[in-house]
């Protein structure tokens, strides 16, 4: 890859011909629209959000350099953004009064509204920037080993950059597009910023069966999206229709898994969601975000609920009753042992070697209690289940 160090152009250049499309989050066009700023495996703008824009233009204010800018040759007189687009942004944005930085007396100030040779500074600061020049691939995969400013590129993001296409273009039109009107249903349900992939990572994993870079590349050229936004949308439909009531632990979930696993069972929403409202008001289910799968499942694995589990206290007042009524009967102090046809039919086990169980299952209505407390021996007690 052949690459060209500039040392001459500025600020001013960079931002003229400027363009931010606010609706996808995106600064599009610079350098009297020669340069395109974000190419389409670029990520979203993501400075504002994480209040990181400000601190470019104090930096330029204060002539400390913003780093190296990576541009892509892409014809003769025309450039893509290979590395800097966050900063570039920035740049473009203030200079279009986007946003306002606070001045000496700590009071907000656009650009337009500057003094004059605070302008001047800005927008005749020079910035380094490399051209760069080479095979598509050739620039991919420097692009893949390239920190964005300090902020790694996370999956997603490189997958978007090596799969780049028409394909990544609409997916990441419907998916990561913070302004799509949607996001707020998904958001139910899938964790993570638009901006940041996320969604557009969930709705690849569910279709493609946890395969994304397999399915991206068998679809890179494809026109249109249909299959991807069918699917992830058939499973969001599914989760709402079988889950009525929206928790916030529902967040997160395999839920392309779990629609595979039990999408062609028969629920009844309302008895659903009386389940639900049951397990949320129980007091020894510890982990609430298991319920859901523990539902679908049947309610039969209760280690999905992480129950709790019985005390100390109560353990060693069970395992020593045990024990002592054993030993008088020269019989296992574990039960189920004890009926047993093997050499442990009469072992003593020690407390360590032991574990607690309920005797009525919890999820039959058991409870946690010295009552329904027993001792089991490790094979026995993880043999047992929830019967």
């Amino acid at each position: 890859m052949k690459t060209i160090l500039k040392t001459t152009i500025t600020i001013k250049e960079i931002c003229n011909g400027f363009v931010y499309n606010e609706l996808e989050g995106k600064g599009l066009f610079g350098l009297s629209g020669k340069l395109t700023i974000q190419p389409e495996y670029q990520r979203n703008y993501i400075y504002a959000e994480e209040n990181r824009e400000a601190g470019v233009i104090e930096s330029v204010l204060k002539e400390y350099p913003i780093g190296l800018i990576y541009f892509n040759k892409v014809g003769k007189d025309t450039f893509e953004v290979l590395d800097g687009q966050q900063r570039v942004t920035s740049l473009g944005r203030f200079i279009t009064d986007k946003f306002a930085i606070k001045d000496e007396n700590g009071m907000p100030q656009i650009f337009g509204n500057m003094a004059k040779d605070k302008q001047n500074k800005i927008l005749e600061t020079k910035l380094l920037i490399y051209e760069c020049e080479g095979t598509e691939s050739q620039i991919k995969e420097w692009f893949k080993t390239i920190n964005i400013a300090g902020v790694p590129l996370n999956n997603q993001e490189l997958l978007n950059a090596v799969y780049s296409g028409p394909f990544v273009t609409k997916a990441k039109e419907e998916f990561s597009n913070s302004q799509n009107a949607n996001i707020q249903k998904w958001s139910a349900y899938v964790s993570g910023s638009a901006n940041r992939q996320k969604f557009l990572e969930c709705a690849l994993d569910w279709v493609s069966k946890g395969n994304i870079g397999d399915y991206m590349s068998k679809h890179r050229k494809d026109k249109n999206i249909d299959e991807l936004k069918k699917y992830f949308n058939t499973v969001i439909d599914w989760i709402s229709s079988v889950f009525t009531d929206v928790e916030s632990e529902m967040c997160g979930l395999e839920w392309g898994r779990l629609y595979e696993e039990h999408h062609t069972k028969k629920f009844n929403p309302a008895k659903v969601s009386a389940e639900v409202r049951k397990l949320y008001g129980d007091f020894f289910v510890k982990d609430k975000k298991g319920i859901f799968e523990y539902i679908l499942g049947g309610n039969n694995d209760t280690k999905l609920l992480n129950i709790r589990i019985f005390d100390e206290p109560t353990k060693r007042a069970v395992y020593e009753k045990q024990t002592r009524e054993a030993e008088t009967k020269k019989k296992s102090n574990c039960s189920l042992c004890a009926v047993g046809h093997d050499a442990n039919k009469d072992k003593i086990w020690s407390f360590g070697e032991m574990e607690a169980d309920h005797v009525s299952a919890w999820s039959k209505g058991g409870a946690t209690s010295t009552k329904n407390c027993e001792m089991l021996c490790r094979t026995h007690n993880r043999a047992k289940g929830n019967r």
